[in-house]
């Protein structure tokens, strides 16, 4: 089993900047392959970026060049880092694990059974 916290999250004006931070413990080895998913109205989460054990990232259209996922292996935690924030990146952010790449479904919108491990999400809210 795989165990995601999240947190970071906030409310900011429009143009600001936040950091999410995922801890994740338990068994790390299922966790290679990691990402930041949000959701809104209903169930489905729209992956927004991801990471490979090897550092390879994906990010979707919406977010390129505003938002920066890293992860530090040694401490075994994930970040995405916000910045420019827009009041349509209101939404709860997830962190997400698996043990295959998560980059197919960034830009996608997925039910959630389709990702091995979620955090609980943390709430973003940006105002106008």
């Amino acid at each position: 089993q795989v165990q995601l916290v999240e947190s970071g999250g906030g409310s900011v004006e429009s143009g600001g900047s936040l950091s999410l931070t995922c801890a994740v413990s338990g068994d790390t080895g299922h966790s290679s392959y990691m990402g930041w998913f949000r959701q809104t109205t209903d169930e489905a989460r729209e992956g927004v970026a991801a990471i490979d054990p090897d550092g390879t990232t994906t990010y979707a259209h919406p977010v390129q060049g505003r938002f920066t996922i890293s992860r530090d292996n040694a401490k075994n935690i994930l970040h995405l880092h916000m910045t420019n924030l827009r009041p349509e990146d209101t939404a709860m952010y997830f962190c997400a694990a698996d043990t295959d790449t998560l980059a197919s479904v960034v830009g996608v919108r997925i039910p959630p059974g389709n990702v091995h491990y979620w955090g609980l999400g943390t709430q973003v809210t940006v105002s106008s």
